[in-house]
């Protein structure tokens, strides 16, 4: 444990995946500095038998119990075991609906994992997915034109990540290195559908994880220009003068996580697809 460090015990109890939950929790966690969750996580709670190991896993180790279950008996049973045993409990999607019905004037249909339907988005989910880990580093269609998103960058400017989140949207995404000495593809200059994006960071984060990056692959050869700070900022500067030319917007993702990126990229391409003006030198909120 670091010093000032305080560990808490999280569980989250859910009839679906439990995605919502950990968003939510670690949304929560995430504003107290000196808080570190070790988190259960229940999925698909669905039966009584079910709640009811829930119930002693959280008995044995007491915390904050957070819940999403559309079947009352199960909820109350929660509810009810964790008054009991003085445990904070919260449905957290209680406010929500709360709302919903109000405007709606009508009842929930209280199905357990409704949103994760096998529908028409669904499909267009794994077909982005599938389109995203079959054009990653630098593998691009002879139909570029059905790509959504183009990422590019130098080494170390999580393209891939970043991809695959936005694959899990629906978009349809390729990534393309920018390598020093190596000209960029014609095929990404010529594309007229794709919005293509540029992320760069600052040549000490670049650099830092390639060292680690090289120390994970037990390479000793530490003073390559792969992670020489002069080379990096060189190669930075030929990817901002790359954007430059061509007017792609830049990101800089030295201090943003693959959400707060991937969510720059989205409102981008909603600029891009329905004809707006883009600031090719923004660094897109």
């Amino acid at each position: 444990m670091k010093r000032g460090q305080t560990y808490f015990h999280i569980h989250l109890v859910s009839d679906s995946t439990g995605e919502t939950l950990l968003a939510v929790g670690r949304a929560a966690t995430a504003q107290y500095e000196s808080m570190v969750a070790i988190e259960h996580i229940y999925p698909l709670v669905r039966s009584v038998r079910h709640i009811e190991r829930v119930i002693a896993d959280i008995e044995a180790a007491p915390g904050i119990v957070l819940y999403t279950l559309v079947q009352q008996d199960l909820a109350i049973r929660l509810e009810e075991a964790c008054q009991a045993a003085a445990i904070p409990c919260i449905d957290v999607l209680r406010p929500v609906f709360d709302v919903f019905r109000s405007f709606f004037k009508v009842q929930a249909i209280g199905k357990a994992g409704a949103q994760h339907a096998m529908d028409a988005d669904y499909f267009k989910r794994i077909d982005a997915l599938n389109f995203t880990l079959a054009h990653d580093d630098g593998a691009l269609p002879d139909d570029i034109e059905e790509t959504d998103v183009i990422l590019i960058g130098i080494s170390r400017t999580s393209k891939t990540p970043t991809s695959i989140y936005l694959a899990n949207r629906g978009i349809r995404t390729a990534n393309v290195p920018l390598v020093p000495g190596i000209p960029i593809t014609d095929k990404v200059i010529a594309a007229r559908r794709p919005l293509v994006v540029c992320l760069v960071a600052t040549a000490e984060r670049i650099m830092h994880v390639r060292q680690n990056r090289l120390l994970a692959l037990a390479d000793q050869n530490q003073n390559s220009t792969y992670v020489d700070k002069a080379s990096i900022a060189q190669e930075i500067l030929y990817s901002k003068r790359l954007c430059t030319e061509h007017g792609w917007p830049m990101i800089d993702v030295t201090r943003r996580s693959i959400e707060e990126t991937a969510a720059a990229i989205l409102a981008l391409w909603d600029q891009h697809r329905y004809g707006k003006m883009l600031d090719p030198f923004s660094d897109a909120g």
